[in-house]
């Protein structure tokens, strides 16, 4: 049952480069529409950003301690 644990990292890794990318490309999105709230937008995106890695991280150190 070694394995396991990777799986539950490994998805958790996967969530989390989904997720951000998500965040990214809705941030491009809405800088392309509203150019003057650029800086609101982009210091949203990195606090949103940051707390999906958190959460990633988290489920990556969850999973390893495991094995």
């Amino acid at each position: 049952m070694t394995g396991i644990p990777a799986i539950g990292a490994a998805l958790a890794v996967i969530g989390a480069s989904y997720g951000i990318g998500k965040i990214g490309s809705a941030a491009m999105d809405a800088i392309a529409r509203q150019p003057e709230a650029a800086k609101n937008i982009q210091m949203s995106m990195i606090i949103a950003a940051a707390l999906v890695e958190g959460v990633a991280l988290f489920g990556v150190v969850v999973a390893l301690l495991q094995s």
